[in-house]
């Protein structure tokens, strides 16, 4: 039983010494209001909000050292291109890779992977193939697989998840042939919160001779990630999830494999010798990474690395697990309300419907309290059909939630029912 919300949360802050109230006023937006309330800002998991010193770092970058990478002799180009490149080690120790050379730095996961599906995929499979998927995925790691497939003659696959949203085993490994060539799956869910058996899945794939494919944007955010422990093949995740700039992606790949893969993009600064009937291509990471790249916001992402990290990414779980097990306690006990993903062990998010009213209409009233939420498919349509559900809404935590604001919300939700009802 939870002991008063207050009360409770200032034991939870001195656990571990885990300061929320220190966390939360490293963010400039959490304190303002709106509609003249609070903000009680529940939308992490579509893009987490930004500590100050990662909104210094970007500022910095184009105030104080700005000039384009890799190009210059003078001292701002030096200083870009040095302050550019460490972001490379601080991403393959923040993320357990064994160099900086693994890390290409990318406009987002979504590029990430259509890099992968491009690069790797497309040269290689042929008609009857096979790519595994799950059920569960978000649009971009479904339509780069389509697109391939369509090209080729290979077969897009999907297992499905129990019906609380737990992984299931049998399920996946029953759709394991001969013909898979490709396994391509979330770390986390972004509606379920389901947390996928990557090391499991990895093994399996690769006694199966296929690639394992990891979307890592909702796991990396939420607990200690290390590629090597895990064993796929690629992981790939976004800046902007992780409290820093949009525009900017992480594609880890194994050395070995990067080195095999062509360009996905043509231009300057991938090249090694360009003449008019040929060119040569630069080494990993540099090879795919066509074009002036997003140079201030990549330092952002260096800020935000150090950000996680200097709170400590298993304090970060616990926190994060204390405040979803509350949230499913309390959001339970409002009238009508039924959670969907409920698989033992899940983070960083909470789907839920109810009764009365379409998520859409939720989400709107909520606002009018200062409540941000998503709703709407979750750009997971296929996990819609598999609910058969138009959409949820999806409330998700971050470093900075507290109980407080799962108490908001279920306060807006029984407005909610009173507005329908």
């Amino acid at each position: 039983m939870y002991a008063n919300a207050a009360d409770t949360n200032m034991a939870t802050n001195m656990t571990g010494g885990y300061d929320i109230e220190k966390i939360r006023s490293d963010f400039p937006i959490l304190s303002r209001e709106i509609h003249g309330k609070p903000l009680v800002y529940l939308d992490s998991a579509a893009s987490a909000q930004k500590p100050k010193v990662v909104i210094d770092a970007l500022v910095s970058a184009y105030c104080d050292t700005y000039s384009n990478v890799h190009r210059g002799l003078h001292f701002l180009s030096e200083a870009s291109t040095d302050a550019y490149e460490a972001v490379r080690g601080k991403v393959a120790h923040f993320i357990g890779a064994k160099s900086g050379d693994e890390i290409v730095l990318t406009a987002g996961a979504t590029m990430a992977l259509n890099m992968i599906a491009q690069c790797w995929a497309l040269p290689r499979l042929k008609a009857g193939d096979e790519i595994l998927i799950s059920i569960a995925e978000h649009h971009a790691n479904i339509v780069p697989w389509q697109m391939v497939a369509e090209k080729t003659g290979a077969v897009l696959r999907a297992f499905p998840v129990d019906e609380d949203g737990s992984f299931n085993m049998t399920a996946f490994t029953d759709m394991i042939t001969a013909r898979t060539k490709i396994v391509s799956v979330p770390h986390v869910s972004n509606v379920l919160g389901t947390v996928f058996p990557v090391a499991e899945m990895a093994k399996i794939a690769h006694d199966a001779n296929a690639l394992m494919v990891v979307d890592g944007c909702q796991g990396v955010v939420h607990m200690p990630v290390d590629v090597q422990a895990l064993d796929a093949d690629f992981y790939v995740f976004s800046a902007h999830k992780l409290y820093g700039p949009n525009g900017v992606g992480i594609l880890w790949g194994k050395a070995e494999i990067l080195a095999e893969l062509p360009p996905f993009l043509g231009g300057g600064d991938m090249i090694d010798r360009v003449t008019i009937e040929k060119s040569t291509y630069a080494l990993p990471p540099h090879r795919f990474e066509a074009g002036t790249p997003a140079i201030a916001e990549t330092i952002a992402l260096g800020a935000a690395v150090d950000y996680v990290q200097s709170i400590g990414m298993e304090a970060i779980r616990s926190h994060e697990q204390d405040i979803l097990s509350y949230a499913h306690q309390r959001l339970l006990a409002v009238d009508g309300l039924r959670l969907i993903g409920t698989a033992v062990g899940k983070s960083g998010v909470v789907s839920f419907t109810m009764d009365c009213a379409h998520p859409h209409d939720i989400s709107t009233i909520i606002d009018n309290d200062g409540v941000a939420i998503r709703a709407g498919h979750h750009c997971a349509q296929p996990l819609m059909d598999f609910y058969d559900l138009p959409s949820t809404a999806r409330a998700s935590v971050g470093i900075y939630t507290t109980r407080e604001e799962f108490d908001a919300l279920a306060t807006s939700l029984e407005k909610v029912n009173r507005i329908f009802a």
